[in-house]
């Protein structure tokens, strides 16, 4: 019977992969080191693991899968089940060239993404964490100054995904505009009233903008000092996606001089490091990168995961299958 690999733990369904067990030969890596994990490998501990469940949070035991943890995976490997709607920590390519399916969890991340980029935007555009930590201090409201409304205003949204739909969303309870520049145009249906436009557009007109894209070699550091310039003064940034989309350095430079009123951030660049320049500005709203930390979207997240897993070996083919393989793996084993 083949296996399957478990890296880090299951919270939430593990009576559903435990049930796997009538399929397939359950193997786990719960902690432990990279070399550790590589040496294993190499042993041939997992020379009949077809199948891997990993995750974000599992990134800490193995490290990312680069082309030195791919070069020791077993021969085996057909599929790599990620729990994640981000998997920048994967080397997809060097996955696709070893004919290696990779799957993801859009989707079961949406909502609960959303309302955290919402709770930072509301946040930021009233610059909140001054009263909060003024009360706390027993100073009643401190150095608290006058905020903004959201009604009115341009939510910009660049990577109009599931996430990104679910703050329009959002955001029209807000009465805000919403303005959007994506890969390509979503359809008419998926548009509904947002506005399709060019990224410098979307810079120049937005009061708000949420950054809602994966991070990849060509969105890395999309945002930077050259983009701050094309925005408008006073404007707000927030970001629930992945930090390294913003030059930290030219996002504290922006809020120093003005140019960026406020900040909401969840995820950082150099996670769990934060430029002090964020830390230390009383008008930027941050969080310890909880977008997907509620009880139900993180069941939903292993279940999908699990379900990924099932098919997979049953099937031959990915729920869903990372975007970048779906013309690779088209009719073999990915929809």
């Amino acid at each position: 019977m083949p296996s399957a690999l478990l890296i880090g733990a299951i919270t939430h369904a593990r009576k559903e992969w435990e049930d796997l067990s009538s399929i397939l030969t359950l193997k786990e890596f719960p902690e432990g080191t990279r070399d550790e994990f590589i040496r294993n490998c190499k042993d041939g501990k997992y020379d009949d693991v077809v199948v891997i469940y990993r995750s974000n949070a599992s990134n800490k035991f193995t490290g990312p899968f680069d082309t030195e943890l791919l070069s020791v995976l077993p021969k085996s490997l057909k599929y790599i089940c990620h729990n994640g709607a981000g998997y920048d920590n994967i080397d997809i390519p060097g996955c696709s060239e070893k004919g290696i399916a990779v799957s993801s969890t859009p989707v079961a991340v949406n909502h609960a993404t959303a309302d955290v980029g919402i709770f930072l935007m509301i946040g930021a555009l009233r610059q909140a964490y001054v009263p909060l930590s003024a009360l706390r201090a027993g100073q009643w409201q401190g150095k608290t100054t006058l905020g903004h409304d959201p009604q009115g205003k341009v939510l910009g949204i660049l990577g109009m995904g599931g996430i990104g739909r679910e703050m329009a969303s959002r955001a029209r309870a807000f009465g805000m505009k919403i303005q959007y520049h994506n890969r390509s145009r979503l359809s008419p249906q998926l548009e509904g009233d947002a506005q399709y436009v060019s990224f410098d557009e979307l810079l120049a007109n937005a009061d708000v903008l949420s950054l809602n894209l994966a991070l990849n070699a060509k969105t890395r550091h999309i945002i930077g000092e050259k983009e701050f310039q094309k925005m408008k003064d006073g404007v707000v940034i927030v970001n629930t996606a992945r930090g390294a989309l913003i030059d930290e350095k030219a996002l504290v430079a922006a809020l120093d001089s003005g140019k960026v009123m406020s900040a909401g951030l969840d995820v950082y660049e150099n996670e769990p490091e934060i430029e002090p320049g964020l830390v230390n500005n009383p008008r930027v709203m941050l969080l310890p990168h909880i977008g997907t930390a509620t009880y139900e979207t993180q069941k939903e997240m292993e279940l999908l995961v699990l379900n990924n897993l099932r098919s997979a070996v049953e099937k031959g083919e990915m729920i869903t299958l990372v975007p970048e393989q779906k013309d690779i793996f088209k009719g073999q084993n990915g929809k």
